[in-house]
């Protein structure tokens, strides 16, 4: 991984998660745990109202601990219950926090190429809605990360299991003196669960 990604790591790694957040996590290290026992594909759709803030944090930070931990057949994908773009200061903090990103195209909806390790693919990062034809129709967990998209959207065909991880939304600090401190803590907030998650994973 980058270096500076690593030292984020580190600093992650020291954070606590409180045994209520433990507990709402416990579905999801299970599903994972099972499709590793059984070799199974590993599919995690992390979705949220607009596809915009904190389902592309899940994804993002998801698919790089499981590199980090070594956990093979592995997919994490992002949706919404609508389509509109990664807001631009995401891709910021997580530029921030060490990840590699390059804008692939330019649209009212960018696309980007986010690279947690310069010998791995990159994850592709756009906004879409939870079933478009880029994300997976069946076999999958839908992780719910926001209460609007965990209310408004009371079925997920295709999901094997459905899970609400919810987390504040730090659009409410845009344009607002907290917005840089908001994203930087939210995303950390976001990747200290998701590391958890893995390192409770047994190979």
């Amino acid at each position: 991984m980058y270096s500076k990604l690593n030292n984020t790591i580190n600093q992650i790694s020291e954070m606590k998660i409180s045994e209520e957040r433990k507990e709402i996590l416990k579905p999801l290290i299970n599903f994972i745990q099972g499709k590793v026992a059984s070799q199974s594909e590993i599919r995690l759709n992390f979705i949220c109202t607009h596809n915009s803030r904190r389902s592309h944090l899940g994804q993002i930070w998801a698919q790089t601990f499981a590199f980090h931990f070594g956990i093979k057949n592995i997919a994490c994908y992002s949706g919404g219950t609508e389509e509109t773009a990664m807001f631009p200061k995401v891709g910021e903090t997580l530029q921030n926090q060490g990840f590699e990103i390059e804008k692939l195209a330019e649209s009212q909806n960018p696309v980007y190429a986010i690279k947690f390790d310069e010998s791995e693919l990159p994850i592709i990062g756009f906004s879409k809605k939870y079933d478009a034809n880029f994300n997976p129709k069946s076999g999958f967990a839908a992780i719910m990360t926001c209460s609007s998209a965990d209310e408004g959207c009371p079925f997920v065909f295709g999901s094997e299991l459905r899970i609400a991880v919810r987390y504040d939304d730090p659009k409410a600090y845009d344009e607002t003196d907290l917005m840089n401190a908001k994203y930087e803590e939210r995303s950390l907030e976001i990747a200290s669960e998701m590391f958890y998650v893995f390192s409770q994973i047994k190979k």
